[in-house]
């Protein structure tokens, strides 16, 4: 198999996307990588990661893949978990405790650091509207960061996304009540429950 044939190999698998990483692996020169990118029109979207001409870009996934400590959390995931209907106007995530998360600020991303134990609870893996997979915070943490932080959501989508989730064949509220349990918020949570189902 050649290097273009490699190369090539590559980008299928990765449904349009070309990283810098796998070719070195390959043990493929950067310069041969370079000719492949211009040769095929590739688009350059992150250091290290182009895309083909006729693929669309996938923003979350490419965040994730710069940035792996990242959860997708606030009103990103709840779009993510399709609790709400309009798409996010700003990129929100979660990191541990004492990740430097300069860069991501300085993108633009609202950044929340965690306590360990917190930043753990919940994740869980989803597909993107783009098909790729990032991480989140399942349903259950979405409610309960939704019920902490209710005064920065417009009342519309609080309660579509309460709404959503209570009316969801999918919802998992013993897993909620231990959530609720954990960051401190259980009467809260309980109040909305009994009044929503």
């Amino acid at each position: 198999m050649t290097k273009y044939e490699k190369i090539k190999r590559l980008v299928e698998k990765n449904n349009g996307y070309l990283f810098t990483a796998q070719v070195v692996e390959l043990d493929i020169s950067k310069t041969y990588m370079a000719r492949y990118i211009k040769e095929n029109n590739l688009e350059k979207v992150a250091h290290g990661i182009y895309v083909e001409p006729d693929i669309w870009p996938d923003e979350l996934y490419i965040l994730q893949l710069k940035n792996p400590k990242i959860v997708y959390a606030g009103e990103t995931a709840l779009y993510l978990h399709q609790l709400i209907d309009r798409e996010y106007y700003d990129v929100f995530v979660s990191v541990p405790s004492g990740h430097n998360a300069s860069r991501l600020r300085d993108r633009g991303v609202k950044v929340h650091q965690e306590s360990g134990e917190i930043y753990k609870l919940g994740i869980v893996e989803v597909v993107t509207n783009y098909g790729h997979k990032v991480k989140t915070y399942d349903k259950e943490r979405c409610i309960c960061d939704l019920i902490i932080n209710r005064k920065l959501y417009e009342v519309q989508h609080f309660q579509s996304a309460m709404k959503g989730y209570m009316n969801s064949k999918e919802k998992d509220l013993s897993r909620l009540v231990k959530y609720a349990e954990k960051l401190n918020i259980r009467d809260e949570v309980m109040k909305y429950v009994e009044v929503l189902t």
